[in-house]
Order: structure tokens, then sequence, then C-alpha cells
């Protein structure tokens, strides 16, 4: 009796933890409807995966380019909403003055023209904006698309100078924004 209550609690956990994180993946939501990451799930201790995304110019940029360097890369589904806009703001002016020695990225899969506009009507000069519009490539090799929409899951990564994800975020319901103080005092460490 005792190993079958102990094998049940046990299968409870399981089920529970399954909640959290189905096949590995965070379990993540939109004003509480569920929502499918499709994709390799990222994880601490990695480097990100190898391919390139065009900035707004369309120039192509290669994300191993990021090696030699700290850097925060702000992911968001859409910079035409409020949410996003607003982390977009706070990578930008709060970062605590780390502008100067960290590099400041976000991905989103807006078009590289919408996210060019965003950036000179917002007079935001020290992000790099990359775009996941082409194939969604990114999406897929970091575990961030969201099936149901295509969009990217809203996430905040700091990278060491070797390319390594030392801190990851991945927000529960897109509604909210990520920890970014945490990401900041992460990189301030690095």
């Amino acid at each position: 009796m005792k190993r079958l209550l102990t094998l049940s609690f046990i299968s409870l956990l399981f089920l529970w933890a399954g909640t959290l994180y189905a096949g590995g993946k965070p379990q993540i939501s939109l004003h509480g409807k569920p929502l499918t990451l499709m994709g390799t799930a990222l994880q601490k201790g990695q480097p990100l995966p190898a391919l390139s995304l065009p900035d707004s110019g369309l120039t192509m940029t290669d994300l191993q380019s990021f090696k030699g360097k700290v850097t925060i890369i702000s992911i968001v589904p859409s910079i035409d909403t409020k949410v996003c806009e607003q982390q977009t703001h706070i990578l930008s002016e709060e970062n605590g003055g780390l502008d100067p020695t960290v590099r400041l990225v976000t991905i989103s899969r807006d078009l590289p023209f919408a996210q060019k506009r965003f950036a000179e009507a917002a007079k935001i000069n020290n992000i790099l904006f990359l775009s996941d519009y082409r194939d969604g490539g990114f999406g897929a090799a970091t575990g961030l698309m969201i099936q149901e929409n295509r969009l990217l899951a809203r996430a905040v990564l700091v990278l060491d100078k070797e390319g390594v994800i030392r801190h990851l975020e991945i927000v529960p319901d897109l509604g909210q924004l990520p920890d970014m103080k945490k990401a900041f005092q992460r990189a301030g460490t690095l």
C-alpha cells in the first residue's frame, strides 16, 4: 500500500510538472488561453543556434557574431503592440547604463521596414533590430515559435562574451513583461 501511495504521489508530481513543461518546453498563454511552442527549446549554458537574421536595413547578421561582447536579446511577438513597445523602451532607456558596453538586440517577426519605422519614430538608436520574418528559422531553432499565430514568444536572453546563454526567461503569458532588471543585473556581472 505504501509503495502504491508513493508511486501515485510521484505520478502526480510528473503530471504537475508536465503542465508547466510539457515535453520539456515551457507552457505559455495569451490572457489564459494556452499556446503551443514549436522547435527545439533553448537551454541555459548552450550557445545560440548558428543562423543569420536581417537587420532593419536588410543586412544579414550572423548570431555567432555576438561573441566577444555581452549581449542582451529581447524577443517580442510584434513591436506594434503596447507590451512589446514597452519592453523595447525598457531595453533601450532603462538598462542602467549598460548600453555602451553591452550589445542590445531586439528580435521579432515584424518586417525589417516596420522595425526601422518603429526605431526612428521612438528615437531608439542603441538597439540592433533583427527580423525573423523570412522563414521563422530563429523561432524554430530556439523553441520560441508559437504554433497558433507564428509569432515569437516573449523572452529575454543574456549571452556571455563567448555567446553562451547565461540568463533565460520565457514569459508565461504574452501580455506580461519579462523581468528586464534581472536580465540587466545578470549582464552586469558578466
